[in-house]
């Protein structure tokens, strides 16, 4: 069978958007003589829909553009499966679905609902959908020449027991309908990217191929809402697990395949995992202020490699036409910190604005002298300047409808290293879950890209918050390397600081004071402006810790 893959960038919402994006992608795969073309799970609503299906409008709508999609391309002489947002047939629990129709001919042939509903991390389905009890084949074809399809969407992919230890769910829906005679499986995905998601899918699908004995086809959305990044990578493997076809990652793609003569386009790119991370935050960037309307951005350039991070980054997202970088010293910024901004700036061919704040930062010393008389000069007055940064930029943003991008890397905001209201403030936290050593490494894929526009002493000098004289993060912090590694395994992987300190051999003292201030910022994190997610645990909507509670972990 020929096979197209639509690997589309979906607008959660854009109905009407959706269907025509969908529609001109089947043309496309129609004229390459493919039988079938397959889209991604909700391509039709956008995944993730999340309470938007609690609208009472919202289901019906889904309901009849997934109909406008049937007649849009009912003279296209192959099939379309599609994802949809349905309404559920059961009188009790929720009433929305999440699942797939098969389209051909301008008639619905088959629906297929989903059976395993994610609850981890950045997903919680459970809250809008209702499981399916059961799953079908698809019969496409007749007599010898008819093929068992085996529809699958996401997370009833995810289950095999043969890969997985331990396993979510005691249900394996691919065993299920495999057991039913299925010849080939076709699996729709909105799958989110971080780090080494690329290399498990084919990992996972390629033993699903192998335990089976049946070619898999594998199609996931690309693009970002909201935090989430979808990296699209779709691909297509045959029964022994080699690869067929294979699409582009972070871009849309249309690739085709022969299941029959195993055969089929290999346009895949972006190899490296630092290559990866910078396509995915650019497309993030990209996606979150085009979906949201919005189109310049706004970044206060300190002349350190966070903000130069960001800023390259935001040039290849909105063009540097829409880029504007804010250098604001204060009484105890250093001489190269806006020489080196203004140079980066230059270079990048931004907009470029250089704005003191130490006489509104003397002002308001002033204002409070009587309120702080007889205490100590100390971090009060230190965040004045970084709040007087953040006044700044929102006026500036207020002004002429930038949006600010904050600077703050994942390694700060984990300890709570950053300021409320002062370099916290923006619209969205580009690199919030990017560990500083990792800015710099993304750093050095943005000069490759933009001919060292990040002067080379941006990344020897030692990083600092210039709020007081001589002052150097690491007065406050372990050196980024052992910071970035502790975290990790805390953060990410949940281990406790004892497990910790011994495995990276370090003194326990050190690794419980991380932990707790981890722990004791969580109320930071819960006011920062939404970031993008690129690791396998970011600070955002996958990972709910409450504020006001009392359980540290004291081994």
């Amino acid at each position: 069978m020929r096979i197209a893959l639509g690997q589309i960038n979906p607008t959660v919402g854009d109905l009407a958007g959706n269907v025509a994006l969908c529609t001109r992608y089947a043309r496309a795969a129609a004229e390459r003589g493919a039988e079938l073309v397959v889209f991604p799970e909700l391509c039709v609503t956008g995944y993730p829909p999340r309470d938007l299906v609690e609208k009472r409008s919202f289901i019906p709508a889904a309901e009849e553009s997934l109909l406008k999609l049937a007649e849009a391309t009912a003279d296209l002489p192959l099939a379309v499966i599609a994802g949809y947002v349905g309404r559920s047939e059961k009188t009790t629990g929720k009433r929305a679905t999440n699942s797939a129709a098969i389209l051909r001919g301008g008639e619905i042939l088959m629906r297929q609902q989903k059976i395993l509903l994610p609850t981890y991390d950045v997903f919680d389905e459970a809250r809008n959908f209702v499981p399916a009890d059961k799953q079908t084949l698809w019969r496409t074809g007749t007599g010898t020449k008819g093929t068992n399809v085996a529809l699958t969407i996401c997370e009833d992919a995810w289950n095999d027991k043969l890969f997985w230890h331990p396993r979510l769910y005691s249900r394996d829906p691919v065993e299920e309908l495999m057991t039913q005679g299925g010849d080939l499986l076709v699996s729709i995905n909105a799958s989110p990217f971080h780090i080494g998601k690329r290399e498990l899918r084919h990992e996972m699908i390629r033993s699903m191929a192998r335990r089976y004995g049946k070619p898999v086809v594998m199609v996931n959305q690309v693009g970002g809402n909201d935090q989430v990044i979808f990296d699209g990578s779709s691909f297509a493997m045959d029964a022994e697990g080699n690869l067929l076809g294979t699409a582009k990652s972070f871009a849309e793609d249309l690739v085709v395949v022969d299941t029959g003569a195993g055969t089929g386009d290999l346009n895949a790119d972006f190899p490296g995992e630092i290559e990866a991370v910078y396509e995915a935050l650019v497309l993030g960037t990209r996606d979150y202020l085009g979906k949201c309307g919005f189109r310049q951005v706004l970044i206060g350039l300190s002349g350190g490699i966070d903000s130069s991070l960001v800023a390259v980054l935001a040039v290849d997202a909105v063009g540097r036409e829409n880029v504007r970088g804010v250098a604001m010293p204060g009484p105890f910024s250093s001489d190269h910190s806006v020489r080196d901004a203004r140079e980066m700036a230059e270079r990048l061919g931004i907009q470029f604005d250089i704005i003191p704040i130490t006489p509104a930062y003397e002002e308001m010393t002033r204002t409070l002298a009587g309120v702080f008389a007889g205490t100590r000069p100390g971090v009060a007055e230190e965040n004045i300047q970084a709040r007087l940064r953040g006044l700044t930029l929102m006026s500036i943003s207020n002004k002429f409808g930038a949006v600010v991008l904050t600077t703050g890397n994942k390694s700060e905001i984990a300890v709570g290293y950053c300021t409320l209201y002062g370099d916290m403030c923006g619209g969205l936290a580009l690199i919030s879950d990017v560990p500083k050593t990792m800015v710099y490494e993304l750093s050095r894929e943005g000069n490759r890209r933009h001919e060292g526009a990040i002067p080379e002493s941006v990344f020897v000098k030692p990083p600092s918050a210039e709020l007081r004289p001589d002052q150097k993060d690491s007065d406050s912090l372990p050196p980024y390397d052992v910071l970035d590694a502790i975290l990790r395994l805390y953060v990410e992987e949940f281990r406790s600081a004892a497990e910790i300190a011994e495995e990276l051999g370090l003194p326990l003292p050190l690794v419980q004071d991380v932990a707790l201030k981890v722990d004791r910022n969580e109320y930071k994190r819960q006011q920062a402006a939404p970031g993008l997610k690129v690791t396998s645990k970011a600070f955002g909507i996958g990972r709910r810790f409450p504020i006001a509670q009392r359980y540290f972990e004291n081994e």
